[in-house]
């Protein structure tokens, strides 16, 4: 036996939709930043489906980087929130309105589960690294570098080793899980016939979570994680202990200069695949990913012409910055449309 759907039934599905997308909106508006600019330079319907990703996104890092609870605790209630998730994409109900949006734009834009799942991989590598022998990206390489320099400040990091990635392929990795798999996603909303956009897409977030993680080099060491692989610590001659106890706000050593330069330049290499990849998408969205490249990229530049001080003061794009960006996007918009 079925059971009809009446207007009322569409009305209310409708409705709790609506509500759903303004919850998504709201968490993008407060929390997304520089994301948010590349937002509102999407039509209406594309701009929902991201913000539903965002929120997504974000709940998943609010649960893992909840350093107030043990690890252990963090990643129960990452796994609930996991299940709740998976059980939504199997036709169940949820109270947590994000996954309702988030189930209409996988459906819309017909986004693989996998690309979420392994978005929420990244963000739970830090949880599952409770031990440099658990730990393959800690392994050999980690006890053989700290073992020939200097030994590890204990009284800094506290009783867990400091979050570390031995070589750049094991922080490429990492990047691809946290960032590249939102570019994945993201271009399946902007739209792109051509296959060449996916591997662009992915090494575009390579560039931006680099750009991220020089902008957050001091944050992180006091959080006792450090992003810069070992091996150019070791190729630079900066010592694990220095970064994780250096004084604060003190300028780079020279040493230290060289090594973020290293990072910079592999970062503006991964920049050209944005330069690349923009022709390909569809041609609404281009100007949202655009201003997205543009402020992510201005960033960069601002850490560069700061000679690579990002201890003193931490890097960003002046507000008027990102405004005048976006202001371009929109015009861009306007060219967009008439000429579709």
């Amino acid at each position: 036996m079925t059971t009809a759907v009446t207007s009322e039934d569409l009305t209310s599905s409708g409705t709790r939709l609506n509500a759903a997308y303004a919850v998504c909106r709201a968490i993008a508006r407060r929390e997304a930043k520089n994301f948010y600019y590349a937002f509102v330079a999407l039509p209406e319907p594309r701009r929902n489906a991201i913000c539903a990703i965002y929120a997504f996104m974000r709940q998943a890092d609010d649960l893992a980087d909840n350093e107030s609870l043990p690890r252990d605790e963090r990643r129960r209630r990452l796994d609930s929130w996991l299940a709740d998730w998976r059980g939504v994409c199997h036709g169940g109900d949820s109270s947590d309105l994000v996954f309702i949006a988030v189930r209409d734009a996988v459906e819309r834009y017909d986004i693989p589960l996998s690309l979420l799942d392994e978005l929420v991989a990244g963000v739970t590598m830090d949880l599952d690294r409770s031990s440099i022998a658990s730990c393959p990206i800690h392994s050999a390489p980690f006890a053989e570098w700290v073992g020939n320099h200097d030994a590890l400040d204990q009284g800094t990091i506290g009783n867990q080793p400091p979050d570390t990635y031995a070589t750049f392929d094991d922080l490429y990795r990492y990047c691809y899980l946290v960032a590249s798999v939102v570019g994945l996603v993201c271009i399946r909303i902007f739209g792109y016939k051509d296959p060449r956009a996916e591997k662009l897409a992915e090494e575009t977030g390579i560039a931006f979570q680099l750009t991220n993680i020089l902008r957050d080099v001091a944050e992180d060491a006091a959080r006792s994680r450090v992003y810069l692989p070992l091996e150019d610590l070791a190729l630079h001659g900066v010592s694990l202990a220095s970064l994780l106890s250096r004084t604060p706000a003190a300028p780079p050593t020279a040493n230290e200069c060289a090594l973020l330069a290293a990072i910079a330049q592999r970062a503006e290499e991964f920049y050209r695949s944005a330069e690349e990849l923009l022709p390909l998408i569809d041609r609404e969205s281009r100007p949202a990913l655009w201003v997205l490249v543009s402020i992510y990229h201005g960033l960069l530049k601002r850490i560069e012409r700061a000679d690579y001080d990002v201890f003193s003061i931490r890097a960003s794009v002046p507000m008027p910055q990102k405004l005048a960006i976006l202001a371009v996007g929109i015009t861009r918009i306007g060219w967009a449309r008439l000429f579709a």
